[in-house]
């Protein structure tokens, strides 16, 4: 029989906010159960951020170099596969609850189309049920319909009595009407009317912020609450390691984070930086909390063993380490990403925890595998299901990759401020057990032995006895990138007996 498949994406949740990883206080018991009857990748990847370079990634199954969705704003090509394409050749509708943040290809659409003035487009392949994006107006309107006369805007995020200070006060709406607990509904009502297998895919915005969340999950968590940041002593020092990071943390803004704030994130405190962590905390306690209600409804409805989940984000946090909010450069909390797949058909490997560094690259081809579809485009990711059967596949990479592009197309503000091309401001990060590698376009790169310096404060490109070192990665990076130039039609031939196509190495 056909499975079921549900794709929830957590906007912004760090791989190591799991209680099954180890956090020394988030709990998330909902997302637990699930890794206990299906397989935790412990060092899964983004492969790019922000928001539409990471969804290109999670959707295509490419890395950042071919996809080239650059930032939010940069068209998705058109001519690539993808996840919802895939899935409607398997047989399914696959529907979309809440945002896939997909700029489309211009060259596919009128030049007066209103889709060519927002980056939040749908990606091509997917019935939008329950369309979520930035503006919320969608959740605002249910929420005026429920007597907050003042959900007008995006304002209602702004803490009950607080003002634009950092704290912990709740919002006006409560625990049953955030949006996660609106899509949630939105997904529970459409499943009941399906009558033939499904394919959903949950698109929540949290714990992305602004920071505020509503009772009881604002007062789980405390400042005092752990672990250690990761970061120098001073945001000084942390400017000092590179002169991207400096421009990072100058560029970082309050009002991202706080509803109404205004000034910079290095004007706020070590402990005002806590409190949004803790805030943070709370956030992904009430997005656990709305998926158990869907695990609760999918076994109470008999679904549950006919139904594919693959729980994951779209990239991190960098919640206060290294004097950051937010996303971006080249850190481990901006990009190390939860993932948790549980196949039913595979439920004689549950409980597992796959210690091999995977990528969100690898979902489309996980799912292509599982569909027995064969994706339309070279693929950079490599199929998950060999884990979830209990074994390990061949070859597999002894690395992460991600990218990161700093461009400003409208504003030019990264452009100006380093004196580089636009096509100049960008990074590739390769990192395996003992070193890190950052190799910037423009800029001068890094190097972090991960062994000795974990919370990598140390630049080590520069100090001669690592030259040997810096030059292994840079070779090791530039492998990479040679290896995955889009192979689409480079592993077919055309011969006198007509094409020739040889198997796709891994």
């Amino acid at each position: 029989m056909k499975p079921n498949v549900l794709l929830i994406t957590a906007d912004q949740w760090r791989g190591d906010c799991l209680s099954a990883i180890g956090h020394p206080c988030v709990r998330t018991p909902n997302i637990d159960a699930l890794a206990a009857e299906g397989v935790l990748f412990a060092r899964h990847y983004a492969g790019a951020a922000p928001c539409s370079p990471a969804r290109a990634a999670l959707y295509t199954g490419l890395y950042q170099m071919n996809h080239r969705v650059c930032r939010n704003g940069s068209p998705l090509d058109d001519r690539f596969d993808n996840l919802a394409r895939l899935g409607r050749r398997a047989g399914y509708d696959p529907t979309l609850f809440g945002y896939t943040d997909v700029s489309l290809d211009p060259r596919t659409l009128p030049p007066s189309d209103p889709h060519l003035t927002t980056y939040e487009g749908v990606l091509p392949g997917f019935s939008v049920r329950e369309l979520l994006p930035e503006h919320e107006k969608p959740w605002l309107s249910w929420l005026r319909s429920r007597g907050h006369e003042r959900a007008t805007d995006r304002d209602v995020h702004a803490p009950a009595g607080q003002g634009a200070e950092v704290g912990n006060a709740p919002p006006a709406y409560g625990r049953d009407e955030t949006q996660t607990a609106y899509l949630t509904d939105a997904f529970l009502r459409w499943r009941s009317e399906q009558d033939r297998p499904w394919f959903a895919h949950l698109s929540f915005l949290r714990p992305h912020p602004p920071f505020v969340v509503p009772a009881p999950y604002n007062t789980m968590f405390t400042a005092q609450d752990g672990p250690d940041f990761v970061r120098a002593p001073d945001r000084a020092a942390e400017a000092a390691l590179h002169p991207y990071l400096a421009f990072q943390i100058a560029q970082n803004t309050q009002s991202g984070f706080v509803r109404g704030a205004s000034g910079r994130v290095q004007d706020w405190s070590a402990g005002e930086l806590a409190t949004l962590r803790a805030v943070y905390f709370g956030m992904i306690a009430e997005v656990d909390a709305q998926l158990g209600r869907i695990f609760t409804a999918l076994r109470d409805n008999g679904e549950w063993q006919n139904t594919v989940i693959i729980f994951c984000s779209d990239h991190g946090e960098m919640a206060g380490d290294h004097w950051l909010l937010g996303k971006g450069g080249f850190f481990e909390g901006s990009y190390h990403i939860p993932l948790v797949i549980r196949d039913p058909a595979q439920s004689a490997h549950a409980g597992r925890r796959i210690e091999q560094f995977t990528s969100a690259a690898d979902i489309m081809p996980t799912l292509a595998e599982r569909l027995d579809q064969a994706p339309l485009n070279h693929q950079d990711g490599r199929s998950l299901l060999p884990f979830l059967a209990g074994r390990a596949p061949a070859s597999w990479r002894d690395a992460a990759f991600w990218e990161f592009d700093f461009r400003d197309i409208e504003t030019g503000v990264a452009e100006r401020h380093f004196g580089l091309g636009s096509n100049a401001c960008n990074l590739s990060v390769i990192r395996d057990e003992a070193y890190k590698y950052v190799h910037f376009a423009g800029l001068p790169p890094l190097l972090f032995d991960l062994k000795s310096d974990p919370a990598e404060t140390r630049d080590l490109a520069s100090d001669p006895a690592h030259l040997a070192v810096r030059l292994h990665y840079a070779e090791e990076l530039l492998a990479l990138r040679a290896r995955h130039l889009d192979q689409t039609l480079a592993y077919t031939h055309l011969s006198d007996r007509g094409p020739l196509v040889k198997p796709v190495d891994v």
